[in-house]
């Protein structure tokens, strides 16, 4: 039978020795890392680790790693976006050989295509592929993939298994799942938007892909924990606290800079970016230092101000914030059904 794709799969940043190739030993290691604290699967190739900062024959050697590494102990999803289909399907026969669980695929990026083009291409794809498929929605980037196009992929293709939404639009996503759920209950439906975890899993999502995760796992872990144990309160609180060190890891530098930050400080040697960058590391670390620290999970700098909370978050203002609002929104709909 095989593994579900649901919980938090961690897209993780790639480990480089000093002259800028893989470190496989410390890819290694980090994936196991990631397992012991509870992630539920491995995304490879994501955005958290620069895929299109490595070769196609670095990003098929990467998802070799990491399949060999996780030897079925959780599944691995596997970013197989490239330039043509070919290319593609090709990853796509790799990746299965390897004994990933799914691959994950944006639409074609660069060009703008019309919503008929995208369904041609993931037709095509899903044709000729002997993997599962899940669609990667990410409009920011990309061509999106709207509701109706995800709707026929859905009913004309039973190995095309699921969607990881990063566009952040909970309305969208609402749309997904009212179009789809009632005919394809079991399609997998992911949160790839740091901020609303909760929100997503409230509406009927069956986790994320978060960069978080690759930091502090334990605490994107616990999030998912207490959304499928319904105990919402607590989760919108621990939401709205990681808000904070998301902002920090993604906005104080270049993406993903701040998050290798933040993997350095657990102890896992990423070593330097292939892309140069121009910010300051040292302050980078001791914000990220002063919340991981608020969580337990790093020794505090002494340049850190008075915090207010432990990790439960008690005794935290917490402020009108969009995620709040949303949640409790959701809540509110759900409780006048009887839902909850």
């Amino acid at each position: 039978m095989k593994s579900p794709i649901a919980g938090i799969f961690c897209p993780n940043p790639v480990p480089l020795d000093d002259a800028g190739r893989i470190n496989e030993p410390e890819l290694r290691r980090y994936i196991d890392w990631l397992i012991d604290r509870g992630i539920h699967g491995i995304y490879a190739n994501g955005s958290a680790g620069e895929f299109l900062r490595f070769s196609l024959q670095e990003r098929r050697r990467i998802c070799q790693i990491i399949c060999e590494q996780c030897r079925g102990r959780v599944p691995v999803l596997a970013g197989a976006t490239e330039n043509n289909v070919r290319e593609v399907i090709e990853s796509c026969e790799l990746y299965h050989a390897y004994g990933a669980r799914a691959v994950a695929l944006l639409p074609p990026i660069y060009y703008k295509l019309s919503q008929a083009s995208v369904f041609e291409y993931f037709r095509e794809i899903a044709r000729n592929s002997p993997i599962d498929v899940t669609l990667y929605n990410i409009p920011l980037f990309c061509p999106p993939i709207e509701v109706q196009t995800i709707q026929r992929l859905a009913l004309e293709h039973r190995n095309i298994i699921g969607l990881k939404d990063s566009s952040g639009d909970m309305s969208y996503l609402a749309r997904v799942i009212a179009a789809i759920r009632p005919t394809r209950p079991e399609f997998t439906l992911l949160s790839g938007w740091e901020a609303a975890l909760a929100p997503a899993m409230l509406l009927g999502a069956d986790g994320g892909t978060h960069a978080s995760s690759g930091a502090v796992p334990e605490l994107t872990r616990r999030l998912y924990d207490l959304c499928v144990t319904r105990r919402w309160d607590e989760a919108v609180h621990l939401q709205l606290r990681l808000i904070e060190f998301f902002d920090i890891m993604v906005y104080a530098a270049d993406f993903p800079e701040g998050l290798r930050a933040a993997v350095e400080i657990r102890g896992i040697k990423l070593g330097k970016s292939r892309q140069p960058a121009n910010f300051d590391r040292t302050r980078l670390t001791e914000s990220l230092r002063c919340v991981m620290a608020d969580f337990g999970l790093a020794d505090a700098p002494t340049t850190c101000t008075t915090r207010t909370s432990g990790f439960a978050g008690q005794g935290v203002d917490l402020s009108p914030d969009v995620t709040l609002e949303v949640t409790s929104a959701v809540i509110a709909e759900m409780k006048r059904k009887g839902l909850l």
